[in-house]
């Protein structure tokens, strides 16, 4: 910003406010030493120190603190003395009111120190929130924040946008009263920001969870206005060039529910021209970065650089900015607000035609006119983007149309004037363009919900000066200056309500008042006044307007200027500054005149969006928009006297709008955000003086400052007044009971000019300078008091130290003579040591050198006599060796001579015993051929023969005596079963168990005997049973297949059943929907026509005034007027005064669809005459009508061809195949009985049960079918030709059509049921077939009978229509409420499925006698064939005998032998195998006998009898066989309860369980109730049952736990029972992880048949949900405690000293009753106790309670650090000790409650350690202590504490920031981690788990109170 410097001195004499003293207060306070400020031409201001006391001088000597210089300072006036500085510890306050010194310099040095030693960009001013702009991204804005501010007050946490948001939303919760904020400052600044995370506060904490989410509709107009509305400044990359006021509506639930938009002054100049270094909007290149794009291919965009409109400023890009990017982010956010595809599309082509406008090249042409090249590309570009006539355009682009009284001249325009034109259209396009879209916006923003109250943000320009200021900067100005007019009153408001609340006496506080400037700009006959009329003027120009302006107010107002060397300027003083304005092109801006044949070819577009944006509104004032857009509407010329001579100028809209903005600001509570531009280089931290003081100067910050020091600005209370300066006071002054006596007493001595001070009833009001005054006195009298602590202790060391001394000395004296003795002492043991050394020394040498010679000797000895041994040993082995040898050899040579003899001898007898075995065989060959040797052969194998023909006899005869055995078998079972019921019976007693594991061995071994002897039965039975079974497989399969195709028809159909209401209801919405739509759309389509005609007849205007022109001669030729009056009524005549109305009318004026509200209200209409009928069709569109009557005839043409169909279908239909009807009871009797041989009888039943089904449901669809006929009728008032019943019978011959599918695939299913099962083994004509068969078919014809009985009764009801109106007028007498009033078709229809639900269960009940009298003779016809086989196998064994026996006798022997060996071979296996399974099942018998033993030793009879009686119930089923019931039993820990009874159980035990009931119950009690009930099922194997119960039992306790989820106490309880529950399903699953810990009688009672694995991991599901619901709970409870227990609790009294909270510790909102409770330590830890100790009543797990606490402490701990981050005030020495002496309470609270192990006091190591950072010393040796000591806290954690580290006194020092860097660099080296997380998650839960707890507690000694009303459990 250029800022002017001439004739400054008003407006910075008026911002360099100092507070007068008198000369002694002058003399205290101007001493050597003293720190003042001095102007500085480059700083702006430098801090310097007295070097000399001042005493009147006109000089006086100070040293400047920057370089150390010292110089003669002048003191010209007594009464501007240079500024005093304040302390150090009120540098860098949270709010600048609360300083001592209130001036310029101080306010500019706080800044500067929080924005660049700090980092901190938000400061408080009183009520004003100053911004600084950083130009970086700060992780200051996150959700975590967000949360942390919500409820809190200002005056509590650190300054954020985020705190004055809360305060505005506080505010209007709390009073009902509007909000705004405004925002304002400079280019660059960062209000657009600012705003935008103000609305996303708002967006967060006033989110609905019901309704839509309309705060992100509010979040997303903000992308699409920055890319319509802002662009790259030489100030800011996105710089908004337009005001807009945002209200957010709430409803009274604080829940928004909608938003509007107001736009102000958009700058259309930028349109057409940027200054250098700077863009457009910012839509033209994000459409240029995306032209490669498929759909921005037909825009024909080329690059930024290539447009005209995009290229003046040489920068089209920004630096990390994607405009592709933004482009699709703006389109998203479109989308979102409603905006079609098709619009967006529209838009984007309007914007690419103003960039390929402003490529149009015009020239000049002869004479003063102008002309267009004929192949101008883009001028044809635009043309077609646009929709318009390229002739047209080219001619009137250089031609202008002028209207006389009698004629229409046409004139041509010079280069310039269609130049400017050509500007001047471009600039009107892009704001109606802008307009349309903030209309769009607001209009999806809307809410049709009644709003209650809004907080409004003001997002609006700031003031400017540049080296020439024009028509936007006047604007800006202005509006700056009402806005300045409404801030000044508001903070003298405030002060004057402060005062009187305080009862104080005060004066008038002057405050500079701009009403003069305001009256100036728009009073009567004021500048804007004046520019209007001049504009009227036909002749008007800038200079005339100039000139009346210095006539009118020079001289005269004392705001209003004129420059010297300039005709065409004037000056305005403003309250920031003294501009110069340049009048030219004042004029043209304010008319924003553009041509009206532009406008009439743009209204001729062939597009409808282009058409919309430039038609002529017939009368604005009739608009009811609340967009107070000052962007305005064309000024078009016209005759004299005209219409539109009366259009509004700019000036005088932009007037309008901004007092209808004032209005509403002063009806709204304002709030202020002032954004600064800390430099012009945007860079980061970068801290200019003068820029900022400039714009502190001009955004009001200043006079904020200078309203506070014209009064009181520091104020204290009462006790914070006592607690700080009680050091002052004599203890006669003090009165504890009274403080605010005491401060009188107090301050009437210390100060004693009453004027400096006041009293007010609960705060003191100190003059500027006081509190430093007082400050002073304070540090002195702590001075005077450490001087004197410090002398007393330093002579108490002295003292120390000089008997520390001589002590000493005392105690070496006798430490030396000691050491000297005990030499003495040790010299003498050491001699006497010696001598005895040297004795014992010499001996032992001697006995070594005696015992050393003795053992060589004896070594020599014993070496010479082995020597001689070994030579005699060697020489009597030689001996022995050669005896042996000899004897061996001798042997030898014995042995080989009788060797040689032998040989001899066997060769001789050989030779002898082989001729005599020759002459043997000689003989035996020739006896061989005889025939006596032959006979006696043959006669053994006949003997053979008979042998095996006995063997067969007998084996016949073994066959019969097995049958016999076979039969005798069957009784042996008949004993057997009995002896098995009196072993059941002797079972009962122990006393028996011998005598039954005896006889149980008498019947094994008779089984084997029995097995043994039946198993060549069962060897020859096997190939029977196979064949068998492979029939009865394919038989199952196909019986499979038929049963899931008839199970999926029963799916189909109860699909059908439940979702064909609400199917039809769908349907018929959508049609409705559909004819709604087809009504709107040939609405909006005729409505389209009318629109083409009058585009068309525009057009035709327009062709008829260019052909005029181009056959006109040379010059100008006169046309009649009226042509041009066809253009004015061209639209207004076209339009019907219905389309206008319908236009005009709200969404609930629309709203008459059927099924809406409006149409439910409306009572039913009659049947409209004749006349009726005439006078609706006198207002209904022909064509609509016609359209709409064609479509019905379509409809019905269409319905005739499906009936026709179905028709021919159903008689080409086989009579055989189709359904048949409802087969009665006598019929499936007779069907029954006579197959009863068939194998598939149930599925025959199945089948004819699916037939009835279908009739049924065919039924019930076509009644439902004609009362949806029936109801619209009545709704629509015609019979037939209404599209609903087009429609209706559509969907009820859709339905016939299914339901024919149905009847074919039934078809197919009997026809595969008559091929594939034959009903008589004798053939397919059977009588049982033939009956079968017949019965189908008479079915068949019923169904026909039937159908056809519907088809008339339709025709009937077709020719009647008689509605539900006539009905109720025959039946009711008129009254349409009674037709089933009492609901009787809905009980008709339950009372018809009850009687199908019978009529299934007798079914099925027949189903299953058919099944087992099948199953029966199934089973005699495998005994009978395996029989036969038997017989088979027996007959073919002897035929084969038989063949062989006529065979030859060597073929029978053989054939015999090997059929017998075959034979005996096969038994043989065949036994093994019987014989390998009997062992097995005598094994497993023996097995079964030892269990069953054992039990019985154990008592654990029941198991035992239960399975006992499962046998029997399946023996029973089989066979028949009648068992013995037992009676008496004994309990086992189990509940019954009957099905019905469970919602009863559900209801006593979980919803009305209260906790103080539970608490004097057994602990855990319900949910060994419910185990209980869950081991009955288990029991009794009801797996329906026991899944009911455990869902029930679900639900139960989530629908209790939701419902009385705030009360905590019955949280708990269902927690713990939860748990017990849990942990009962594990302890008695039968699992043995879990029955370790399980006694015996526990074991008995674990789950036999049931794995509930999978449930109980609901349970422990829903143990975390109720867990997590508790904890809320608590955290809810907690959160207003943690930080006044914390934090603020002072448990040491006279620790801590506050200071001064400024104005915004007077926060409006926060509250003021003082019957508030307090909270503080104590009341948290009666929190913490009430939790334990309900915990503890209700048995919750010891490890759960462990983990809640170390949640809850987590919560505390996280809560309290997030706080102290963003409080500058607790940051100091005394609050960390008494934080952490807080801290101290909660650990031993854990310690006394035996909770020390939980791990929850680790959770409270980060706000522990940032309490000891706080007290720890802060000096550069300490910055590794440190380091290690803050292990817990992130480094932004800790560099944010050492930056708020604030001294509460002047004896404590700041943090410098040298330290503060090495902090980091020391953290940066030394960690490695990449958090940077500046606030803990409070929300973070730690992962809870329930580890297994069992309990000692056996249920069979459970009892159930009777409190508990569960009379209907029965113990078993």
């Amino acid at each position: 910003m250029v800022k002017s410097t001439s004739n400054m001195s008003d407006i910075y004499c008026r911002f360099q406010f100092q507070t007068f003293l008198k000369d002694s207060e002058i003399s205290q306070v101007y001493v050597k030493g003293a720190r003042i400020w001095i102007p500085d031409s480059e700083k702006v201001w430098v801090g310097a120190e007295l070097l000399e006391n001042y005493t009147g001088q006109k000089s006086v000597k100070i040293q400047i603190e920057d370089n150390g210089q010292e110089r003669n300072f002048e003191i010209k006036d007594k009464n501007r003395l240079p500024h005093l500085r304040n302390p150090e510890i009120l540098i860098g306050e949270n709010d600048l009111t609360s300083l001592s010194y209130l001036n310029e310099p101080e306010v500019l040095y706080n800044l500067r120190v929080r924005f660049l030693e700090r980092n901190c960009i938000y400061t408080y001013c009183g009520i004003v929130l100053v911004a600084i702009n950083p130009y970086q991204q700060l992780p200051i804005y996150g959700n975590e924040l967000i949360q942390m501010y919500s409820g809190q007050d200002m005056g509590t946490m650190d300054p954020h946008i985020f705190a004055v948001a809360e305060e505005a939303f506080k505010l209007m919760s709390r009073f009902d009263k509007n909000q705004s904020i405004i925002v304002s400052g400079e280019s660059g600044a960062g209000k657009t920001v600012s705003a935008k995370y103000a609305m996303r506060y708002f967006a967060m904490v006033g989110g609905s969870q019901t309704e839509t989410q309309v705060e992100q509709k509010v979040l997303a107009s903000n992308p699409i206005m920055e890319a319509i509305g802002n662009a790259k400044t030489t100030r800011n990359d996105n710089s908004s060039r337009f005001g807009k006021y945002i209200e957010i509506s709430f409803n009274k639930k604080n829940e928004i529910i909608g938003a509007h938009m107001r736009t102000y002054l958009l700058e259309k100049s930028r349109v057409v021209f940027q200054a250098s270094e700077e863009r457009n909007y910012h839509i033209f290149y994000q459409l240029c970065a995306s032209r490669d794009l498929p759909e921005y291919k037909k825009f024909c965009l080329l690059s930024p650089d290539d447009f005209f409109y995009t290229s003046h400023g040489q920068a089209p890009e920004i630096d990390g900015v994607d405009d592709a990017e933004d482009l699709i982010s703006a389109r998203e956010a479109l989308t979102m607000l409603g905006i079609s595809e098709k619009n967006q599309m529209m838009i984007f082509q309007i914007q690419s035609a103003v960039l390929h406008f402003g490529n149009v090249k015009l020239r000049e042409a002869d004479g003063e006119s102008s002309e267009i090249k004929k192949d101008d590309k883009h001028l044809t570009i635009m043309c077609k983007l646009l929709g318009i006539e390229e002739s047209q355009m080219r001619m009137w682009l250089c031609h202008k149309k002028i209207v006389t009284v009698g004629e229409v001249l046409t004139k041509p325009l010079t280069l310039t004037q269609a130049s400017f034109a050509q500007d001047a259209l471009a600039k009107h396009i892009y704001a109606q363009t802008f307009d349309w879209i903030v209309e769009k916006v607001n209009r999806a923003l809307h809410s049709t919900t009644k709003s209650t109250k809004f907080i409004g943000v003001l997002d609006i320009y700031g003031f400017e000066t540049f080296e020439i200021n024009s028509f936007e900067q006047f604007c800006i100005n202005y509006a700056n200056e009402k806005l300045q007019q409404i801030f000044n009153m508001h903070v003298f408001k405030l002060e004057q309500e402060e005062y009187v609340r305080e009862a104080i006496e005060w004066s008038f506080i002057d405050f500079y008042d701009n009403q003069p400037c305001i009256d100036l700009i728009e009073s009567k006959l004021g500048i804007l006044d004046l520019l209007d009329e001049e504009c009227k003027m036909p002749k008007g120009s800038d200079e005339n307007w100039c000139q009346k302006l210095y006539d009118k107010h020079l001289g005269k107002a004392k705001h209003f200027e004129k420059p010297r060397m300039s005709r065409s300027a004037f000056i305005i003083n403003h309250f920031a500054d003294r501009v110069e304005y340049q009048a030219d092109g004042f004029l043209e801006k304010n008319r924003d005149t553009v041509l009206e044949e532009h406008l009439n070819i743009l209204r001729a577009s062939e597009f409808e969006l282009v058409a919309e944006l430039f038609e002529e509104k017939v009368d604005p004032n009739e608009k009811k928009s609340r967009a107070g857009s000052a962007t305005t509407h064309a000024m078009r010329q016209g005759p004299k006297g005209g219409g539109r001579s009366n259009k509004k100028t700019v000036g005088s809209q932009f007037r309008d709008s901004l007092h209808k903005l004032m209005q509403t600001l002063n009806a709204t509570t304002p709030h202020y955000i002032r954004c600064i531009k800390p430099n012009d280089e945007k860079e980061a931290f970068v801290f200019e003086p003068n820029r900022a003081v400039e714009q502190l100067r001009a955004c009001g910050v200043l006079e904020t400052i200078r309203i506070s020091a014209a009064g009181y600005p520091s104020r204290w209370t009462y006790p914070e007044f006592f607690q700080r300066y009680r050091v002052l006071a004599r203890s006669k002054d003090i009165n504890r009971s009274n403080t605010k006596k005491t401060c009188e007493n107090v301050l009437t001595k210390v100060i004693q000019d009453p004027e400096k001070y006041r009293f007010g009833k609960t705060k003191i009001f100190f003059r500027a300078g006081q509190v430093a005054y007082l400050e002073k006195l304070r540090s002195d009298k702590l001075k005077a008091c450490g001087i004197m602590i410090q002398k007393h202790v330093k002579g108490w060391l002295a003292r120390r130290r000089y008997q520390r001394i001589t002590k000493s000395i005392m105690l070496l004296q006798k430490y030396g003579r000691g050491l000297l003795a005990r030499r003495h002492a040790k010299f003498l043991r050491e001699t006497f040591a010696a001598t005895r050394i040297q004795k014992r020394w010499r001996g032992h040498t001697a006995r070594v050198r005696y015992l050393k010679i003795r053992g060589a000797a004896v070594v020599i000895q014993s070496a010479i006599r082995g020597h001689f041994g070994r030579l005699l040993f060697k020489k009597e082995l030689h001996e022995h060796r050669a005896i042996t040898i000899q004897k061996l050899v001798r042997s030898w040579l014995a042995r080989k001579r009788y060797k040689k003899v032998m040989r001899g001898i066997v060769l001789l007898q050989s030779h002898f015993r082989r001729r005599r075995a020759k002459r043997e065989l000689k003989k035996l060959k020739i006896e061989a051929k005889s025939v006596e040797h032959i006979k006696n052969v043959n006669k053994g194998l006949e003997n053979k023969i008979i042998q095996l023909q006995q063997k067969l006899d007998a084996k016949n005869k073994e066959a019969l005596g097995m049958k016999e055995q076979d039969v005798y078998i069957r009784q042996l079972k008949g004993d057997m079963e009995k002896l098995r019921t009196s072993n059941e019976e002797g079972k009962k007693s122990s006393n028996k168990v011998s005598e039954l594991v005896q006889q149980i061995k008498d019947l094994q071994e008779e089984l084997s005997r029995e097995r043994k002897e039946k198993e060549v039965l069962v060897t020859e039975r096997d190939k029977t049973r196979k064949e068998h079974t492979q029939v009865l497989s394919k038989l199952a399969e196909e019986k499979c297949k038929l049963k899931e195709e008839l199970d999926e028809a029963n799916l189909k159909l109860q699909q059908q059943e439940t979702e064909t209401g609400d199917v039809m209801k769908k349907k018929l919405e959508e049609a409705n929907k559909l004819l709604q739509a087809e009504f709107e759309s040939e609405r909006s389509h005729h409505q389209r026509l009318v629109k083409e005609h009058a585009r068309l007849q525009q057009r035709l205007e327009n062709l008829q005034s260019e052909f005029q022109v181009l056959t006109s001669p040379q010059g100008h030729k006169r046309t009649p007027s009226d042509i041009s009056a066809i253009s004015l009524e061209s639209y207004t005549s076209s339009v019907s005064p219905d389309d206008i109305k319908y236009d005009e009318e709200g969404p609930e004026e629309k709203d008459q669809g059927y099924g809406t509200k409006k149409k439910k209200k409306a009572p039913a209409p009659p049947v409209p005459t004749a006349t009726a009928i005439e006078k609706e069709m006198k207002d209904v569109d022909i064509g609509l009508v016609l359209k709409l009557q064609n479509k019905v005839k379509e409809l019905e043409r269409q319905r005739t061809e499906l009936e026709e169909k179905v028709e021919s279908y159903e008689e080409e239909t086989p009579r055989g195949s189709r359904d048949s009807a409802v087969i009665p009871n006598s019929a499936f009797d007779a069907l029954k009985q006579q197959l009863v041989n068939a194998d598939d009888v149930q599925l025959v039943i199945k089948l004819q049960k699916r037939i009835a089904e279908l009739e049924m449901t065919k039924s019930k669809l076509a009644d439902e079918l004609d009362e949806r006929d029936e109801e619209d009728e009545e709704k629509s008032g015609f019979k037939i030709t209404t599209p609903e019943f087009a429609y209706n019978n559509l969907k009820m011959q859709e339905l016939q059509n299914e339901n024919d599918k149905l009847k074919r695939e039934v078809n197919k299913l009997m026809k595969s049921i008559s091929e594939n099962v034959n009903f008589e083994k004798g053939g397919s004509n059977s009588p049982a077939g033939k009956e079968f068969m017949d019965q189908f078919t008479a079915m068949a014809d019923e169904l026909d009978r039937r159908r056809e009985e519907c088809l008339q009764l339709r025709a009937m009801l077709a020719e009647k229509s008689i509605t539900t109106h006539a009905i109720a007028k025959e039946s009711y007498g008129g009254m349409d409420d009674i037709v089933n009033e009492d609901n009787e078709l809905a009980l008709a229809y339950r009372t018809q499925k009850e009687l199908n639900r019978l009529l299934e269960n007798q079914l099925q009940k027949t189903e299953k006698d058919m099944k087992k009298k099948e199953d029966k003779l199934k089973r005699e016809i495998k005994e009978l064939k395996q029989e036969n086989e038997a017989a088979q196998k027996t007959i073919s064994q002897y035929n084969s005998i038989t063949r062989n026996l006529q065979l030859g006798p060597e073929a029978k022997i053989e054939a015999t032998m090997q059929h017998e060996i075959t034979r005996l071979t096969s038994e043989n296996l065949d036994l093994r195998e019987k014989a390998d399974k009997q062992s097995d099942q005598i094994r497993k018998m023996k097995k079964m006998l030892k269990v069953y033993t054992k039990k019985l030793k154990d008592g654990d009879v029941a198991e035992i009898e239960a399975e006992l009686e499962r046998e029997d119930k399946q023996k029973k089923s089989d066979d028949s066989v009648a068992t013995v019931k037992h009676l008496d039993r004994t309990y086992m820990g189990m509940l019954e309860y009957q099905k019905e009874d469970e919602a009863q159980l559900i209801k006593c035990l979980i919803m009305d369980l209260k906790p103080k009931v539970a608490q004097g119950l057994l602990p855990g009690l319900p949910a060994y109730v419910l185990f209980m009930c869950v081991r009955h099922t288990d029991y009794i194997n009801d797996d329906e049952k026991v899944r009911t119960l455990l869902t029930n039992t679900i639900n139960g306790i989530k629908k209790c736990v939701k419902k009385h989820n705030k009360d905590l106490e019955r949280v708990i309880l269902w927690l713990a029972n939860t748990c017990r529950l849990l942990h009962t399903l594990k302890q008695y699953s039968g699992e043995k992880s879990f029955q370790s810990e399980n006694t015996s009688r526990q074991n008995e009672h674990c789950l036999r048949n049931f794995d509930l694995s999978e449930y109980r991991q609901v349970f422990s599901d829903l143990a975390v949900w109720i867990y997590q619901t508790m904890i809320k709970h608590m955290e809810e409870a907690l959160q207003p405690m943690v930080v006044a227990a914390v934090l603020e609790h002072e448990a040491i009294a006279g620790l801590t000293a506050s200071k001064p909270a400024g104005m915004r510790g007077r926060s409006s909102s926060t509250a003021t009753d003082e019957n508030v409770r307090e909270l503080s330590l104590d009341s948290l830890m009666k929190v913490l106790n009430k939790y334990s100790q309900n915990l503890s009543q209700h048995a919750v797990d010891p490890e759960l309670i462990k983990q809640v606490f170390r949640q809850l402490y987590y919560y505390i701990g996280s809560n309290a650090l997030n706080n102290l981050l963003l409080r500058k005030d607790m940051c100091n020495w005394s609050k960390g000790m008494q934080i952490r002496y807080n801290l101290s309470h909660l650990e031993q609270w854990l310690r006394d409650n035996k909770l020390n192990e939980s791990g929850a006091q680790s959770t409270l190591e980060t706000i522990t350690q940032a309490s000891q950072l706080l007290q720890a010393r802060k000096s550069d040796a300490d910055v590794d202590s440190i380091c290690e000591m803050c292990s817990k806290l992130t480094t932004p954690q800790i560099v944010k504490i050492l930056n708020l580290y604030t001294p509460v006194d002047e004896f404590e020092e700041r943090v410098p920031i040298s330290f503060i860097r090495k902090i980091q660099e020391r953290l940066k080296t030394t960690r490695n981690d990449d958090d940077n997380t500046l606030l803990i998650d409070i929300k973070y839960s730690f992962p809870v788990t329930f580890p297994f707890n069992p309990s000692s507690l056996t249920l069979d000694t459970v009892e159930i109170p009777e409190s508990l009303h569960l009379e209907f459990l029965t113990r078993v």
